[in-house]
């Protein structure tokens, strides 16, 4: 059994570089902008034999008003709530400020006991402020550099006591249910309620929310079971055009987006309900697609639509025009705040992944093909018929299908399309992505005499 760890601190202190060092990879974005990270992001973190979980905090503000600094001190509270150890760090090289010592009294005051590290101390010039950090009243500092890698063993001997005490005889451990859990991303434009939908999913606030735009910038994912079912759920920050991105941070945030659509099973595309499939929305929906990933279409704010049934038609007219390449794409109107409609999102996830899943059988396949071709054979390339001798599924997630045909590359893309459709309508895929290759088939002559 793991225990919880959580990294504190003040703005630009160190905090998320430590947290991608102790996890083994890039998860939290990192950049010299003061307050890049806002919600808690949890990793699972590894010193040597040591396991934990980490989690990365926003940094600390003395702040306790209705503003965004206030609400992302609250996501921090909830963190060290949750931990077992607190790993407060300072930045050694800017010594001991107020802000440090104001928080340093408040940690005190919570029920968890807490590390003190001096981060940045390669070199020598952290050494003044590593002095000063034992007027702090936490204990000895642990002198580190989360950059370079430098007093990780330090770092070790101080977390060996909660390893230990936290540690059971390996045939209690439960093992992992075979498969995984399945990958679930929540995108969309800024400010389409993306977070508000996590939350309501979750059930409690683990994402930061409100009424400013762009608040969420890393891709936070969240372990979740439904009916069950282990479910990762990733919140990410939202998608603008590229045109308008002109902050790094932002950048960076974008990217990290990408790389989650990349790396989701299913994608929920969040829209606003006075705004739907936008040029935005059918550039992120697009590359969804081009993925090969189940795309749901969430249209959110959906009380607040005067006329549904104009909007609903209006919505599916766009969707035959602008998207043909995946048709019947489920639609689940919603409304994250009041949490109507929310209901239907899950089960549409959970059939249509099944869809994505899917295996058809070659003789099914075949049976199919000749069915297609006595009703709608390929049509007359150079005076010549192209033969479609053979079809079998090569993979699925998503279903992909190769035929063979006697010369693939005159096979014009219009009865490619046509063969997907078709495919799509007797198999019922609707709204999933389906590939379709054409390869020459071997000539049982070619290597005779």
């Amino acid at each position: 059994m793991s225990f919880t760890v959580a990294i504190v601190g003040r703005p630009n202190v160190g905090k998320s570089t430590l947290f991608n060092r102790l996890v083994g990879k890039r998860l939290a974005i990192v950049d010299d902008t003061p307050g890049v990270t806002r919600d808690r992001r949890e990793g699972e973190g590894r010193i040597a034999d040591i396991s934990f979980t980490i989690i990365d905090t926003a940094g600390l503000e003395d702040a306790t008003d209705q503003s965004l600094e206030a609400r992302m001190r609250e996501q921090t509270e909830r963190a060290i709530d949750d931990a077992d150890v607190a790993l407060m760090l300072i930045d050694a090289r800017a010594g001991v400020t107020p802000l440090d010592a104001h928080f340093a009294k408040w940690i005190r005051r919570k029920n968890v006991p807490v590390i003190l590290l001096a981060n940045k101390c390669e070199g020598r010039a952290g050494s003044a402020g590593l002095a000063e950090a034992y007027g702090l009243g936490i204990g000895e500092p642990v002198a580190i550099s989360s950059e370079h890698g430098e007093g990780i063993g330090e770092l070790y001997d101080a977390l060996e006591p909660f390893a230990a005490e936290h540690a059971v005889a390996d045939d209690d451990e439960d093992f992992p249910e075979e498969g995984g859990p399945l990958s679930l991303a929540i995108v969309g434009r800024p400010n389409v309620g993306k977070s508000t939908l996590v939350n309501r999913l979750l059930g409690e606030d683990r994402m930061l929310t409100g009424p400013e735009a762009g608040i969420t910038r890393d891709s936070i994912a969240s372990a979740w079971q439904y009916e069950g079912r282990d479910i990762k759920l990733v919140d990410t920050a939202g998608l603008r055009r590229k045109a308008r991105v002109t902050e790094k941070v932002e950048g960076l945030s974008t990217s990290d987006s990408i790389r989650a659509i990349k790396y989701a099973e299913v994608v929920v595309l969040v829209l606003d309900s006075a705004d739907m499939l936008e040029k935005q929305d059918l550039t992120i929906a697009r590359r969804v697609v081009d993925e090969g990933r189940v795309l749901i279409l969430a249209v959110n704010k959906w009380d607040l639509v005067k006329d549904q049934k104009e909007a609903m038609g209006r919505l599916t007219d766009r969707l035959q025009t602008s998207l043909p390449q995946v048709r019947g794409i489920p639609v689940v109107t919603l409304s994250a705040k009041t949490g109507k409609g929310t209901q239907y999102l899950l089960p549409a996830v959970l059939e249509t992944h099944e869809l994505w899943n899917r295996r058809i059988s070659t003789g099914a396949l075949n049976r199919w093909l000749d069915l297609i071709l006595e009703h709608h054979p390929p049509p007359l390339t150079k005076g010549k018929r192209i033969k479609l001798r053979y079809m079998t599924q090569a993979k699925t997630r998503p279903p992909t299908f190769v035929v063979f045909a006697s010369r693939p590359e005159g096979l014009p893309e219009s009865y490619s399309r046509y063969l997907v459709n078709a495919l799509r309508d007797d198999f019922k895929l609707a709204g999933i992505p389906i590939r379709l290759h054409t390869k020459k088939g071997a000539n049982p002559y070619a290597n005779k005499k």
